[in-house]
């Protein structure tokens, strides 16, 4: 269902509220769906509640819940939500499935670009543990949607930082200065010395008489070296004169125009040439004009594009206290990404511990769990499709749809985390999806005598794409996804 066909469904509500006598207002001749905003849900929301409130006489959340019984009856649509003071969060039949499919089509790149951008960024960072970390983690979601990205480092890292941490650096160091050829600094500095030009200067060998021949001799020379002989331009006189030989023109001759093709070959033989000779090669296109007249930026005056400039981003987060390393790559890393980058790292030594508040320790518990599942499913015979997950079988939660929601925001993360060069942002989503995948996955599989049926394949693709992200999201941390945990 589109947005425009959900448009006349609500209106087609209200008309059938109206005619039973539940609402005494004017059907409106449009209204607007939107996609559900903070503290939404669903595909879609309106606010046609809200507008109807006034004329009709009665509270938002009122005129909300009769709207609401007539939009549950609709076909396409799967359910309705009252939000806020009086919003309707709608959620149409289709779209959950379409999702699960474009991400099990996606795999980990769900949520990448496509295609490059052809933007440059630059990111340096302070030779220090947490920016270097940061700055290539900044640097791998930058390349996920489309970006050219060069990483520098104010110094050597140390080897840990890359052998243990992982992190990928192309170039560190700062410039060599050469070192001052003139007068020793100290003249200047201490003797007050001032010198406007420093070396030694070529002096040429003289070519002409010696110098003492001008200076005491009195001698006056205009002219000296041997003068070049002209070649004769003809040829010899005796040539002609004593061998009798006969010449008709000498010198270099000309290329002749080419001829016109000969007028029989067109006049009788019907033959048709546009243009004779040799082409000379056309000179290189200038640039186009755009409407003003003027022409277009990035273009140089033979029409080659400029390349363009570089963003130039300097990555400084809060340093870290102590040196992560000791506790590995993965929780390493987590404890440098997970915070935001005006925070301190707090709490490092507790994410080694397997516990429910260890949040890394959600987030791949949550990814092994569905690899888990795919080989269980494999096991008794059946595979992930997605469909409708309603069936016989496990209660599916209510609160799927946290899941689908968190789900479909995953590429608006990856986008903002680049944006803004945040990669705590891209970690805080992982641990939704991880909460929000886990009391999901226990309705996966089919209990006791049940057999494997099609809502069963619906909730494993379901499973194996919220692991699909995951396994993404920490790859871009630089995180492993593991298979058993």
């Amino acid at each position: 269902m589109t947005p425009v066909e959900l448009s006349r469904t609500v209106l087609r509500a209200v008309r059938r509220a109206v005619d039973g006598g539940e609402l005494d207002v004017p059907v409106p001749g449009h209204t607007q769906v939107t996609p559900p905003g903070p503290g939404g849900c669903g595909d879609y929301a309106t606010n046609v509640a809200l507008q109807l409130a006034r004329p009709a006489g009665q509270p938002p959340l009122r005129v909300a819940e009769i709207l609401r019984g007539h939009l549950v009856e609709a076909d396409g649509i799967s359910e309705v939500v009252v939000t806020g003071p009086g919003f309707l969060n709608i959620s149409v039949r289709g779209t959950e499935t379409a999702l699960v499919r474009e991400i099990l089509r996606s795999g980990r790149r769900y949520g990448h670009a496509e295609r490059p951008t052809g933007q440059l960024v630059q990111l340096h960072a302070d030779r220090e543990v947490r920016a270097v970390v940061v700055m290539d983690a900044v640097a791998r979601i930058l390349r996920s949607q489309g970006a050219h990205v060069r990483t520098s480092c104010a110094g050597r890292p140390a080897p840990e930082w890359t052998d243990v941490l992982g992190a990928s650096i192309d170039v560190y160091g700062t410039p060599d200065v050469p070192a001052p050829s003139g007068p020793a600094l100290e003249w200047a500095r201490v003797l007050g010395a001032s010198v406007d030009v420093y070396g030694t200067p070529d002096v040429p060998a003289p070519s002409g008489p010696a110098l003492e021949w001008a200076r005491v001799l009195g001698a006056s020379v205009d002219v000296y070296g041997t003068p070049e002989t002209p070649a004769p331009p003809g040829p010899a006189p005796e040539w002609t004169d004593v061998l009798r030989a006969s010449v008709d023109a000498y010198g270099t001759p000309h290329t002749p125009t080419p001829p016109d093709p000969a007028p029989e070959s067109t006049n009788i033989l019907r033959a048709s040439i546009d243009t004779y000779g040799t082409p000379e090669t056309p000179a290189p296109p200038n640039p186009t004009p755009d409407s003003t007249g003027t022409l277009r930026a990035g273009v140089d005056p033979h029409g080659t594009p400029e390349p363009p400039t570089p963003l130039a981003v300097n990555i400084r987060p809060t340093p870290a206290d102590t040196d992560p390393t000791p506790l590995g790559r993965d929780a390493a890393r987590w404890a440098l990404l997970h915070p935001a980058a005006h925070d301190r790292v707090r709490g490092a030594a507790d994410l080694l511990v397997q516990c429910e508040s260890n949040p890394l320790f959600r987030v791949r518990y949550a990814h092994a769990r569905t690899r888990a599942l795919h080989r269980n499913a494999a096991d008794l015979g059946f595979h992930a499709e997605p469909g409708e997950m309603k069936g016989v079988g496990a209660v599916v939660p209510d609160d799927t749809s946290a899941l689908y929601n968190a789900l479909a925001d995953h590429p608006r993360v990856l986008r903002a985390a680049a944006v803004h060069h945040a990669p705590d942002r891209l970690a805080r989503h992982l641990v939704t999806v991880a909460d929000a995948v886990l009391p999901f996955l226990a309705t996966v599989l089919p209990r006791g005598a049940e057999k494997p049926s099609a809502a069963h394949r619906a909730r494993l693709a379901l499973a194996e794409a919220a692991g699909a992200v995951l396994a993404g999201g920490l790859s871009l941390l630089g995180i492993d996804a593991p298979e058993h945990l």
